[in-house]
């Protein structure tokens, strides 16, 4: 599976997360998808607009393409638009992602619903400002693997932020996915979307045995994570233990945020990986029994136990 069939289906997945929520908040809401050239991007998105199309009645969904693919663009979409109800309006228009803060602002976007796809455009304040007017706004953000994501999008105001790295098995460039929002939902919906995303050539699950086409996950922490089934403890294991070291005792629900937030790891995986730590003797709960809900206190316990668990 190459990179851009890999965010094509985090795209895929991540709208379908957000667009019931946003029929259900608004009457109206705005998808805005501004990438860097394959139409298949904006057509994959228009197919799961229209599997919602019971629940657009009665509401207003505006779609915005901008893409420099040129006539073959609103060629292409127009079969898929054909499907649409009326409730949804679609606006192709050409340029790149800098156009993106006047044509959100034509289309009416601010105040509701917002889900927006930069896609190979340089995090530039402008453009990130005018992806936070939505009420809530959500942001897909691709790049380059060298162009730090997180900060521009904490800057511009999002207060919840996940980025990793997709990296190709084969020596191919890597690329960096990062995403804002303000729901702890949508950054969860984000990060289950990045383990159910199939990471081999064909699509089987199946790496080739030369690697050909396979993706990894490069997590923020600094290790390389295969895509294909549950991600390795390990890795998570140590980050969490690394994280109360430095920063001193966490709730659970402190270190499930750290593991959205922080890492490629999913919070589901920061319980797992808890539970594991405590089983060692690594880390100390407070209190000691019952279930292992948020408020827990966890610590790191100091000496031998404590060194990695991988």
């Amino acid at each position: 599976m190459s990179i851009d069939a890999v965010l094509r289906e985090l795209l895929v997945r991540q709208l379908d997360h957000w667009l019931p929520g946003a029929l259900h908040r608004s009457r109206r809401a705005t998808l805005a998808l501004s990438y860097a050239g394959d139409p298949g991007t904006a057509e994959a998105a228009l197919r799961v607009v229209a599997g919602f199309a019971d629940r657009l009645r009665g509401r207003r969904l505006t779609v915005l393409v901008l893409a420099g693919g040129g006539p073959e663009v609103p060629a292409r979409l127009g079969a898929v638009e054909a499907t649409l109800p009326a409730d949804v309006a679609v606006h192709v228009v050409p340029g790149d992602p800098a156009r993106l803060p006047v044509v959100l602002k034509a289309a009416g976007a601010a105040g509701a619903p917002l889900l927006t796809l930069v896609d190979g455009g340089a995090p530039d304040p402008a453009l990130l400002a005018a992806t936070t007017t939505g009420r809530p706004a959500e942001v897909l953000l691709t790049a380059a693997a060298t162009v730090a994501l997180r900060p521009a999008l904490t800057a511009a105001g999002f207060p919840l932020v996940a980025e990793v790295e997709l990296v190709p098995v084969d020596g191919s460039p890597a690329r960096r996915v990062a995403f804002g929002t303000g729901l702890d939902k949508s950054l969860e919906a984000f990060k289950d979307a990045l383990w159910a995303v199939n990471g081999s050539a064909d699509g089987s699950g199946d790496v080739p045995a030369d690697g050909s086409g396979a993706i990894r996950y490069r997590d923020p922490a600094g290790g390389l994570l295969d895509v294909a089934g549950p991600p390795a403890a390990g890795p998570l294991r140590d980050e969490l233990l690394a994280e109360l070291s430095r920063h001193g005792p966490h709730t659970v629900t402190e270190l499930r945020r750290h593991a959205l937030t922080a890492t490629a790891y999913r919070a589901v995986d920061a319980g797992r990986a808890l539970t594991e730590l405590l089983d060692t003797g690594a880390v100390a709960r407070d209190p000691e029994h019952g279930r292992l809900g948020g408020d827990v206190l966890i610590s790191a316990v100091p000496g031998p136990d404590a060194r990695s668990t991988a």
